[in-house]
């Protein structure tokens, strides 16, 4: 999180005479989300959440997030990154949230075990469920949790629940979803399981979340990516391109 507090808000919510639990209803976010907002004023929720927060307190968004002046004015192939964190768990749970929320065509959970989502995520069945039933595609490729670079990864991290544990845990998940049409799910081929177990890609319809893997560290103590496309070949493109890739020679999970 940044260093300052989004002093602009306060001073907007002060005048308007809100409280962050006030205008989370207003936008239809948590008040944590508000107060997370406060406390960070690099951080910039998605556009629909600026607008109706800025209808609510009657202000222009570049008063309060002048950052996002900053992103419209970007030229370069850098201007598909809308944030980098440090961590994957840094990244707010409701940011996910969001992105799945807004997503209509295009689901695509692209990491070798897939496991923390189900945890971060309430009531996740349900929400997947009703994504497909809206005619949204939902895709999970995982990692054979009994193949050879599961083992292999599993003894680099050596931690208490396995890598073929997570897996079986998404798995049994996804066995709740069967019936449902539109929800797919596949282990990557043998010869891609390097590639998948490294690079981890979850895509919302243009905008995805992107975590290479460090060493020996698991998935939320790696670095992630949050992409927006906006070109032609580029950042998002790339990524997407190799997460399809993956799926195009996976095979049926079960």
């Amino acid at each position: 999180m940044g260093d300052a507090l989004n002093t602009a808000l306060r001073s907007a919510m002060s005048a308007a005479g809100l409280n962050p639990r006030q205008l989370a209803g207003r936008v239809g976010v948590t008040g944590k989300t508000v107060e997370r907002w406060l406390a960070d004023d690099d951080l910039v929720p998605h556009a629909r959440n600026r607008e109706d927060a800025c209808r609510a307190l009657g202000v222009d968004e570049e008063m309060i997030w002048p950052q996002i002046v900053k992103d419209k004015i970007k030229t370069g192939h850098d201007r598909e990154l809308v944030r980098a964190y440090p961590y994957r768990s840094a990244c707010p749970s409701e940011v996910w949230a969001e992105l799945v929320a807004q997503a209509t065509e295009d689901l695509f959970f692209a990491g070798y075990t897939n496991y923390f989502v189900w945890l971060e995520q309430p009531n996740f069945v349900a929400t997947l469920r009703r994504k497909a039933e809206q005619g949204c595609r939902v895709r999970f490729l995982l990692g054979d949790p009994d193949g050879e670079t599961t083992r292999q990864r599993e003894a680099i991290e050596d931690t208490a629940l396995s890598v073929s544990t997570r897996i079986r845990i998404s798995l049994e998940n996804l066995s709740r979803l069967t019936t449902v049409e539109g929800i797919e799910s596949r282990f990557s081929a043998p010869e891609d399981a390097t590639n998948h177990v490294s690079l981890s890609v979850f895509r919302f319809d243009s905008q995805a979340l992107v975590t290479p893997h460090l060493a020996r560290l698991v998935g939320h103590d790696s670095p992630l990516l949050h992409l927006r496309r906006a070109e032609d070949g580029g950042l998002f493109d790339r990524f997407a391109e190799h997460a399809e890739e993956l799926w195009s020679r996976g095979v049926e999970a079960g």
